[in-house]
């Protein structure tokens, strides 16, 4: 699952995006975007997380590995720093419980130019000023 938030302004208005793909052969299972009006780039980093994880699960994964290209939210998520912010720490416990419910979960940074797909989306999101599900990716 590739997961992206962004931000013009941070905050500004935000949008999240994820594709899920099927560990197999790469085919696209779940593609969204969603529109969040105004937040940081950080939370709307974790909303992807969240959506993702949560129709991930809608979709009977057992295991599930995520990549994003936020260096920290991975890991915050891998326990390698803390979560100072206030704002974050809910959302953060939220991921951390949905996270627990898969039999596996792994988490990895990758470099934006391995994350286009989900950041697609996440700026479909912001442009429409809506919804994006099951897009074209």
């Amino acid at each position: 699952m590739n997961i992206d938030g962004g931000s013009r302004g941070n905050p500004g208005p935000a949008g999240a995006g994820v594709v899920i793909r099927a560990a197999d052969d790469g085919t696209p299972l779940h593609t969204g975007g969603w529109f969040l009006g105004r937040a940081t780039n950080n939370v709307a980093e974790y909303t992807a997380l969240l959506r993702g994880l949560e129709a991930a699960a809608t979709l009977g994964a057992k295991q599930i590995e995520v990549l994003s290209d936020s260096e920290l939210l991975v890991r915050q998520m891998r326990g390698e720093y803390r979560v100072k912010n206030a704002g974050l720490r809910p959302l953060f416990e939220q991921a951390q419980g949905l996270a627990g419910r898969f039999e596996g979960f792994a988490i990895r940074h990758v470099r934006r130019e391995r994350n286009q797909d989900a950041d697609k989306l996440a700026n479909q999101a912001m442009d429409a000023k809506r919804n994006v599900e099951d897009a074209a990716v």
